[in-house]
C-alpha cells in the first residue's frame, strides 16, 4: 500500500482579494456608465461603458502574462492512475464534462489522490469505471489540471494495461479555493463602489431627465421628454432614453400582433429612432433607445421577426416539461455586431437558453 503525499491547503492571496475588489468595480461601473450615459445622453459615458470592460480584460491579460509563462514552461509528468470515482457535471453537448476522482501512481513518488475535470466525448464515456487504470499527465506543482491521455504511447500503454494499483488515502486535491465571505464582500463592495463613483457626478442629470417631463418649451437643453398613456388594458411610458409597455391583466406579448402593437405605440413619433437594446417579458416591453444626435450602433425596433418570437420561446422551452409553469425573457441586442435574439426560458425543469439571428433563425440552444 502506497501512501498519499499531501497537498498543503490553499488560502486567498491579497492579490486574490485586490483582484476580486477591482473586478467587482468594473461590473458596477461599466453598465452604470452605459445606462446612465444612454439616460443623459452623454457619449462619452456610453464609451466609457463599453471601453472599460475592454481594457481591464486587456490589463488583466498582460498583468498575468509572466504567471502564465511559467506555468506554460512547467513540463508535465506522465504517470499510471486509478479511478476511484467518476461523475458527469453537465451535459452541453457531445462533449460532457466528466468530473475525476483518481489515484495518481508517480515512478518512484508517493502516489497521491486527485479530483480532476475534463471532457469526454459521449461515445467514448462507457470506457471509463471506477478501479480502471488510465494514462495521466499533469504538472506538477498544479496536478488538478491533469488530464487523462485518451492515446498514450505503447510503452505507457502496455503498463496500464497490466498494472494493479492500490488506492492512496486522503481526501483528494481540488483547485477551487477554501469556502469565505472577505473575496465576495470586497467584490460586492467594488461593484458598489464602481456604480457609485459613476452615478454621483452625474445625479443631477440624471434627476432633470426624469423631471424633463413636466418642463415648460424654455426648460434647459437637453432635458429629457416624458410621456405617460394609460389605457383600459396597457400602461405606454415613453422618455428621450427608454419606453416602456406594461400589459394588464389577462394579455401577453405572445399573442397575436401584441408585441408588433406594443413597440409601434413607443416608435410612431420616431421614425428614425434606434435601438440599443429590446427587452420583452410576457407583460411588458422595454426598449432602450440610443441617444438623439449621437452616432453609433443601434437598430429599428420596429424589424424584429414579431411573426416568430411565440415559435422562438416554444423552442427554448421544449425540453422543460409541457406542464411545468414558465417565465421566459426575450433579448434583442444590437450594440456589438449584427442584430442577436437571445431567449432564456425558467420551469420547474431548469432554464434553457436559445440564440437566433436578426431573421428569427436560430443559432445555437443550450439547457433543458
Amino acid at each position: 500500500m502506497t501512501t498519499a503525499a499531501g497537498a498543503p491547503p490553499t488560502h486567498r492571496t491579497s492579490a486574490d482579494l485586490a483582484l476580486g475588489f477591482l473586478t467587482g468595480g468594473v461590473i458596477g461601473a461599466s453598465p452604470a456608465a452605459f445606462i446612465g450615459g444612454c439616460a443623459v445622453g452623454r457619449a462619452p459615458l456610453i464609451v466609457l461603458g463599453l471601453a472599460l470592460p475592454t481594457a481591464y480584460g486587456l490589463v488583466l491579460l498582460l498583468a498575468t502574462r509572466p504567471r502564465r509563462a511559467r506555468e506554460a514552461a512547467v513540463v508535465p509528468r506522465t504517470a499510471l492512475g486509478l479511478i476511484e470515482g467518476l461523475e458527469a457535471v453537465g451535459s452541453e453537448g457531445s462533449d460532457v464534462p466528466v468530473r475525476f476522482e483518481l489515484t495518481v501512481a508517480p515512478d518512484g513518488e508517493p502516489a497521491f489522490r486527485v479530483e480532476i475535470r475534463q471532457d469526454v466525448n459521449l461515445v467514448e464515456l462507457s470506457d471509463f469505471r471506477p478501479r480502471g487504470v488510465v494514462v495521466v499527465e499533469y504538472p506538477p506543482d498544479r496536478p488538478w489540471k491533469g488530464r487523462i491521455v485518451r492515446r498514450p504511447t505503447p510503452e505507457w500503454e502496455e503498463r496500464a494495461a497490466g498494472a494493479c494499483l492500490d488506492s492512496a488515502p486522503g481526501p483528494a486535491m481540488k483547485s477551487e479555493s477554501p469556502k469565505g465571505c472577505a473575496g465576495g464582500l470586497l467584490t460586492l463592495l467594488g461593484l458598489l463602489l464602481g456604480a457609485t463613483a459613476v452615478l454621483v457626478p452625474f445625479r443631477a442629470d440624471l434627476f432633470d431627465s426624469r423631471d424633463g417631463g413636466s418642463r415648460e418649451g424654455g426648460g434647459a437643453p437637453g432635458a429629457s421628454v416624458t410621456s405617460s398613456t394609460t389605457s383600459f388594458s396597457s400602461v405606454t411610458s415613453v422618455t428621450s432614453a427608454t419606453g416602456t409597455v406594461t400589459l394588464g391583466p389577462g394579455r401577453s406579448m405572445l399573442d397575436q400582433g401584441e408585441l408588433r402593437r406594443a413597440v409601434e405605440s413607443l416608435t410612431q413619433d420616431a421614425d428614425q429612432r434606434q435601438a440599443l437594446t429590446v427587452l420583452v417579458q410576457d407583460h411588458q416591453l422595454t426598449v432602450v433607445f440610443r441617444p438623439a444626435g449621437v452616432p453609433g450602433p443601434g437598430f429599428d425596433p420596429r424589424s424584429l421577426p414579431y411573426d416568430r418570437v411565440p415559435a422562438l420561446v416554444e423552442q427554448a422551452g421544449a425540453g422543460l416539461g409541457g406542464g411545468s409553469p414558465r417565465s421566459w425573457q426575450l433579448t434583442a441586442d444590437g450594440v456589438v455586431g449584427p442584430l442577436t435574439l437571445r431567449v432564456v426560458v425558467t420551469g420547474d425543469g431548469g432554464s434553457a437558453t436559445l440564440e437566433a439571428d436578426g431573421r428569427g433563425d436560430v443559432l445555437r440552444r443550450s439547457g433543458g
